[in-house]
């Protein structure tokens, strides 16, 4: 197998190559005045099986236009099998009609890449995993939770609260709690059938004294962790940090979840960020040995 270093993820690309050896493809990119993306493979991919590792945060439509051209470069000099690694997965939420005239855009997405010759994709704690379903090829979705955790093991924070913000992302604090070997909870929604404003409310939670950590799949605004941040301070939280999978954190997020009380933001480095401590590289790996 062989490792084609994306653009957006060419650093993470070289990790993974690095724990199996795999022999690694430079990729020549550049972006022309009108703003189109010119893709080049630098070293020969036939008969070969690549990985293409490329993630597809902002800007979403030109990284993923890259993609699909790094894929049929690949199929057009050779390759015999393409595996797409893309740890963030843009338009994963676009994933449901709810009127009239909308496009199921992750769909159309999963086509182009089809078409261009993806032949199975790898992911990170897509948004909505039932979305891959409708995959025209075979799709994986991992969990960097347990990484997560482990990382606040490391910094001495075992039997920490894991917190999911909200009842959805239950499941995340519960992959948490396993590692980490405390208690987990959420806060719950409530919805204002008049106005359509949500408020958060976790009144169940005894957390009192407790180091927490809120967990989520992404962070883009930081609108839901400043909520729960605020939530975790009335009931007399010791300490309180948030993990993500994909810190996208939009604007001045980071600044807002800080100025709310949380000590330090983790995520990983499913797309280029200054809060990434820790590297999906070792899942990764595992996924494309198991091929």
């Amino acid at each position: 197998m062989k490792i084609i270093l994306g653009p957006t993820s060419r650093e993470l690309g070289e990790k993974i190559a690095k724990l199996a050896d795999f022999e690694t493809v430079p990729v020549a990119h550049r972006i022309f005045p009108d703003g189109e993306s010119y893709i080049r493979l630098e070293t020969s991919v036939k008969n070969e099986h690549v990985a293409i590792v490329q993630t597809t945060c902002m800007p979403q439509d030109t990284n993923l236009m890259q993609l699909a051209f790094m894929a049929n470069a690949s199929k057009r000099n050779g390759a015999k099998e393409v595996t797409a690694v893309v740890p963030y997965l843009a338009y994963a939420r676009q994933d449901k009609i709810f009127l009239e005239g909308e496009n199921a855009s992750i769909e159309t997405i999963a086509a182009m890449l089809r078409t261009a010759g993806v032949d199975q994709l790898i992911t990170v704690n897509i948004h909505a995993e039932n979305a891959l379903s409708s995959f025209p090829f075979p799709a994986k979705n991992l969990s960097a939770i347990p990484l997560l955790a482990n990382y606040f093991i490391m910094k001495g924070h075992k039997k920490a609260f894991a917190l999911a913000p909200d009842k959805g992302a239950l499941y995340i604090a519960k992959q948490a709690e396993t590692i980490l070997g405390g208690k987990s909870g959420n806060l719950e929604k409530q919805r204002d059938k008049y106005t359509g404003q949500t408020t958060q409310i976790g009144e169940h939670l005894n957390v009192r004294g407790e180091t927490v950590i809120i967990f989520d799949d992404i962070i883009s605004t930081g609108g839901t962790i400043v909520g729960a941040a605020k939530i975790l301070q009335e009931q007399g939280a010791a300490h309180i940090y948030t993990a993500c999978v994909h810190g996208l954190l939009i604007g001045n997020a980071e600044k807002k979840i800080l100025d709310a009380g949380v000590e330090k933001i983790i995520s990983t480095d499913s797309v280029p960020g200054k809060t990434n401590q820790v590297s999906l590289a070792p899942i990764l790996f595992d996924a494309l040995k198991a091929l």
